[in-house]
């Protein structure tokens, strides 16, 4: 099923459900030969700092980490709010796999006329 698809990710540990559940929508999304981007903003923006996610577990799924190395791993893009990432102060030259930090014009650059999103 060739095509792409968009998730959109607004938390970390704040709710580390909604975390995880997004990552196993994203690969299987990626899984499903579908061009990916999970795009994370507001507090979602800490998972893209390297050791952030490293002790996030929910029972029943993957360890978030995992699930994130394995969705880069497969070609999965993982697209940083800008804004949000430096209104955290956090350091963009430090970045897990797969990660990228844009402006918002990239994501409807992405997204263009016909991609199919979920948020989380």
């Amino acid at each position: 099923m060739p095509g792409k698809f968009t998730v959109s990710l607004t938390c970390a540990k704040n709710d580390s459900d909604k975390a995880t559940v997004a990552f196993v929508v994203a690969n299987a999304a990626v899984a499903s030969d579908k061009d990916t981007v999970v795009f994370l903003s507001t507090e979602g923006v800490r998972l893209a700092v390297p050791g952030y996610a490293d002790d996030i577990a929910e029972d029943g799924f993957a360890p978030l980490k995992q699930l994130m190395i394995n969705f880069a791993a497969a070609g999965g893009k993982i697209y940083v709010c800008s804004p949000c990432f430096k209104r955290r102060k956090l350091d963009e030259t430090a970045l897990v796999p797969g990660a990228v930090i844009v402006g918002g014009a990239k994501l409807v650059e992405f997204m263009g006329e016909a991609c199919p999103s979920v948020s989380y």
